[in-house]
């Protein structure tokens, strides 16, 4: 099968287009025909190993010392079940299924084999598959943080990030959830936000992010790019500030929790099951939840792709087409 592998750590043109061994799908696995993966920020930080310092060393060890231990790169797909092992009950040849493979990467490829009790579930049946391939990483992230923080019907929630893949998804969720919810993005993206829902949108580049006349409940950020002292000051007394991108607190951050009753959410990876992508599975159906695709690419120009995506201004999601016809 083809799939696309880097043997070393550095620019986007480490990736190359190779013929590699299908996968056999184990008793607990089904082989899935890729349709569509993404190009996410993980997959970019794991191909160029750009993270933070504290991280370099548990990083090394994860991703690999001298060259990466996972050759294929990709962390969520869409596509079609081809085989399945031999103690498999929840699907059957020919479904139709999406999947988050943060674990163990490998969407960058014609077939995967995904575990049964994986992270995996049948796809919406209303959107393509390259739409359903930009669901299971930054939907099930935002619904996570959200769930976390106890986002409930009429708390006040600002996204930082609002055009973004998490981002996009958070002002969806939370407003499903009932909240009034500001977004803050760029001058380009303030008409993309209002249409996902958002009740308010700032502007940062003609609005001061720290002269907000407001407090939240709950503080999203999804981008690491605003002030966090701008972020505790409009946060409400028992409100939660949620970092997304950012793991470890730095000393504000914890001077902030031993004084205040004002709670921190830090980066984390959302449980590895099913529970999610079938919850998320249903708004969009139902229609209360958008994906928000930037741009298509096939799989030849995956350069390209990440060559777009390691700018920084990618609106939504970044879509790899496996197949021409999704």
């Amino acid at each position: 099968m083809k799939a696309i592998v880097y043997s070393r750590y550095g620019p986007p043109d480490v990736l190359e287009v190779k013929q590699v061994k299908k996968p056999i799908p184990k008793d607990n696995e089904i082989l899935v025909k890729v349709k569509a993966t993404t190009v996410t920020v993980a997959d970019i930080r794991s191909r160029s190993f750009t993270v933070p310092p504290a991280f370099w060393l548990p990083a090394r060890i994860t991703l690999g010392l001298r060259q990466p231990k996972k050759e294929i790169l990709g962390m969520e797909l869409a596509g079609e079940v081809e085989l399945i092992g031999k103690n498999v009950k929840k699907f059957k040849k020919g479904d139709q299924v999406f999947a988050a493979t943060l674990t163990d990467f490998g969407a960058y490829a014609e077939y995967k084999c995904l575990k049964e009790d994986g992270p995996v579930a049948i796809k919406p049946s209303n959107i393509s598959f390259g739409e359903a391939a930009a669901i299971p990483i930054g939907a099930r992230t935002a619904l996570y943080f959200l769930r976390k923080a106890g986002i409930k019907s009429g708390h006040d929630v600002l996204v930082y990030g609002a055009s973004g893949s998490v981002g996009s998804y958070a002002v969806q969720i939370a407003k499903y959830l009932g909240a009034n919810v500001t977004g803050v993005c760029s001058t380009s993206n303030l008409e993309l936000v209002k249409s996902l829902g958002a009740d308010k949108v700032i502007d940062y580049t003609a609005e001061d992010f720290a002269n907000i006349d407001e407090t939240y409940d709950g503080i999203f950020e999804a981008v690491n790019k605003s002030s966090f002292s701008v972020c505790i000051k409009l946060l409400k007394k028992n409100g939660t500030y949620i970092n997304v991108t950012d793991p470890l607190p730095n000393a504000q951050m914890l001077w902030t929790k031993m004084t205040t009753n004002k709670k921190l959410l830090l980066s984390r990876n959302s449980p590895e099951t099913s529970e999610a992508l079938n919850f998320l599975k249903e708004l969009v159906e139902m229609g209360k939840l958008k994906v928000l695709v930037d741009r298509y690419y096939s799989f030849d120009e995956i350069v390209e792709a990440h060559r777009y995506v390691e700018k920084g201004h990618k609106k939504g999601n970044v879509v790899i087409n496996v197949e021409d016809n999704n």
